[in-house]
């Protein structure tokens, strides 16, 4: 057809990074179409509803194209106001050129660390763009601005993941390619439901399962994974460690792990071995005093002796991670791996499934307060988001630069990060939208989507994919912007390109992407290349040794802590109700993209709480609002399902009018600070 051509890139949604192809009218500069290529090695020709339709957000009469800055800033900051290009746009807001932006946002950055110190700045974001923009990210407030604090939106998600893994194996990722899951014997999927957040892992995962009847799915409520599997566990909140140490319990106890593995390449598993012996909550037994939940004392030894004796792969999202225990049930995933010589091989290994395509990529960046690129040692360790949210409220920490993070959405404690940032003295933000964040800074910068720019992005199986531009755009990328600033803050980045940044990553960031340039990159655009790459690349991890300092793993044993749902039981104290949040497959995150595509919003246009039909009778209205110590949401429409279980309620969280996040605390992982988000006692007011 007459101006249409068809463009390759990535899809920068989920973790999964599908590899996409876009039909564009050239003339229009316009998407018409998206679609995956029959051989795409991620996609497999195949994409969810978000990767096929949720480009509308690209062309939206709502981008934010020009700079904004907000008129009660300018008034408390006059001596800025003078030097800028300035025009009205409504009565809270002016328009300004992008040189007046990065001028007002210089000037007031000076002033502020002039003021309190070069520690009063902090950066959060850059995992929703590309690598070169978090590494410069990273790179700009913690060379040219002096000040250790940066973080990404990983600190609310797979952080634990990181955490865990690194402690037991030295590397916090996935340890195989998506196609291995053909190779696997048994696979078990815990704390993920893969079809909403991952759909085309899962469809991996549904193939196998249907030919082979090897599939074990544990969770707090019946999910669609569950009709394909083997074994259905249904398993009180808040009990994932428990789980885990018992699966690993059985395998000690019925000597099913493997004695030339542990030896060969492990330390510690005898202290480990003795603890996991002598703990109550580690025999499956003890399901026996949990009231509905009694048949698990028999299925979990049933999963323990297939997954010990198969080559075996375990899947685990944020269902795992966002609790208290959450690093520690990751190292409980990886004992398992330990224990039973499941990992270092084609069809065996551990898939933390990441819920952001680049969310890897921004941690392999150095966009962490404990990491520099390459997971090195930074030069000091800053802060993490709830701990810099303490020392704004604290008066410590003055300035926000937030890059793609929707801190007043996706956190928790709401009604605290709000308070927080209204003590900040400037608030930038980069986006695409008028977000909830953005309508509460300072100033606001509109920058190119992904769909726009040429980038590396990694998803979570380590695949690097070079993006490039579906259409064209006049917008600043983020790392453009940051650019502009550092100069104005007398710094001397002078990166023509994308490529000049990722080129200058290769070399900090040797030991994961010295090989992988972009010419490379644009050869293998279907492939992808997974790090580390070097001559090649390296679809399997720890193959030989591991990635610790000794080369082994490491077991340390974590016992679980009686708590919440399972303690209530327990003490026959179970009264009220218990929640738990994630996410549906039309949207993502805070919806910001995909609310604006018709086709996915009319699927779901407002988050739905389901609740037990036996729990019928305890509600008398279509809507109720949930209350917590912490705050309120909004009135939430009831659904009544037989998938969950009674006194307990299940929620997304993608659109922010429902405040589902100022139900909960600062209760947190206790290693990583990655929030509870996973289950909070709730009161219904209806």
């Amino acid at each position: 057809m007459e101006n249409r051509v068809v463009v390759d890139s990535v899809c920068t949604y989920c973790g999964v990074g599908c590899d996409i192809a876009a039909e564009v009218d050239t003339k229009e500069n316009k998407i018409k179409k998206i679609f995956a290529h029959p051989d795409g090695v991620v996609s497999q020709g195949k994409l969810c509803i978000k990767g096929k339709y949720g480009y509308d957000f690209v062309d939206s009469k709502d981008r934010l194209h020009v700079p904004r800055i907000k008129k009660s800033f300018l008034d408390k900051n006059p001596e800025i106001k003078n030097v800028l290009n300035l025009k009205e746009y409504d009565e809270n807001w002016y328009e300004t050129d992008l040189d007046s932006a990065t001028t007002a946002v210089a000037l007031k950055l000076k002033n502020i660390q002039e003021k309190y110190g070069k520690k009063s700045v902090c950066s959060i974001g850059g995992a929703r763009t590309s690598c070169e923009s978090a590494y410069l990210f990273q790179k700009f407030t913690r060379q040219t601005l002096q000040s250790p604090h940066v973080d990404n939106c990983a600190r609310v998600c797979h952080s634990p993941s990181l955490s865990g893994m690194r402690k037991t194996i030295g590397e916090g990722a996935a340890t195989n390619p998506y196609n291995d899951i053909y190779n696997v014997e048994f696979m078990i999927v815990i704390g993920s439901n893969t079809t909403e957040a991952h759909p085309i892992i899962a469809n991996r995962i549904i193939d196998v399962a249907r030919q082979h009847d090897n599939l074990a799915v544990f969770d707090v409520r019946e999910i669609k994974l569950h009709r394909f599997s083997k074994y259905k566990a249904i398993i009180p909140y808040e009990s994932n460690l428990m789980v885990l140490n018992m699966l690993a319990y059985v395998i000690i106890d019925e000597e099913l792990y493997d004695d030339s593995f542990v030896e060969d390449r492990t330390v510690g598993f005898d202290e480990f071995k003795e603890k996991i012996l002598n703990d109550p909550y580690a025999n499956p037994d003890f399901f026996k005093e949990i009231e509905g939940y009694e048949d698990l004392s028999k299925t979990i030894r049933k999963v323990a002796r297939e997954y010990a004796l198969k080559k075996s792969m375990i899947f685990w999202g944020l269902g795992i991670t966002e609790h208290t225990d959450g690093s520690y049930a990751v190292m409980a995933i990886t004992h398992l791996a330990l224990m039973t010589g499941n990992v270092g091989r084609s069809g065996a290994g551990l898939m933390p499934l990441r819920g952001q395509n680049n969310v890897q990529g921004a941690c392999d960046m150095g966009m962490l307060p404990y990491y520099a690129p390459d997971y090195q040692e930074p030069k000091e360790v800053g802060l993490m988001t709830p701990e810099l949210v303490d020392e704004m409220i604290a008066g410590n920490v003055k300035a926000l630069l937030n890059m793609g993070e929707d801190i007043t959405h996706i956190h928790p404690n709401q009604n605290k990060v709000n308070k927080a940032i209204q003590n900040l003295e400037l608030i930038v933000v980069q986006e695409l939208f008028m977000t909830d964040v953005a309508q509460k800074a300072d100033i606001v910068i509109g920058v190119k989507s992904a769909y726009e720019k040429t980038g590396v992005y990694v998803n979570a199986m380590r695949r690097l994919h070079l993006s490039q531009p579906l259409v064209e755009s006049d917008l600043p990328d983020d790392w453009e912007v940051l650019q502009l600033i550092d100069n104005k803050m007398g710094g001397d980045a002078s990166y023509k390109t994308s490529q000049d940044v990722w080129d200058e990553v290769r070399e900090v960031a040797y030991r994961r992407f010295s090989g992988a340039d972009y010419i490379r990159l644009k050869r293998h655009r279907k492939r992808g290349l997974q790090w580390p790459v070097h001559t090649e690349d390296t679809p399997i991890l720890h193959q030989l040794d591991f990635r610790t300092d000794d080369g082994l793993g490491h077991f340390c044993y974590n016992q679980y802590k009686l708590r919440g749902m399972v303690e209530e039981i327990v003490n026959k104290t179970l009264t009220g109700y218990h929640l738990t949040t994630g996410r549906t497959l039309a949207h993502y995150n805070n919806s910001a993209q995909t609310v604006r595509s018709e086709k996915l919003n009319k699927r779901y246009s407002e988050d739905i709480l389901l609740v037990s039909e036996e729990d019928k009778k305890d509600f008398k209205s279509e809507k109720v609002v949930l209350k917590t110590e912490f705050g309120e949401s909004s009135q939430l429409t009831v659904k009544f399902s037989d998938k969950i279980k009674p006194k307990t309620m299940f929620v997304t969280f993608h659109h922010a009018s429902s405040k589902i996040n100022y139900l909960f605390g600062d209760k947190c992982d206790e290693v990583i600070k990655t929030a509870a988000f996973k289950a909070i006692k709730v009161k219904v007011v209806e």
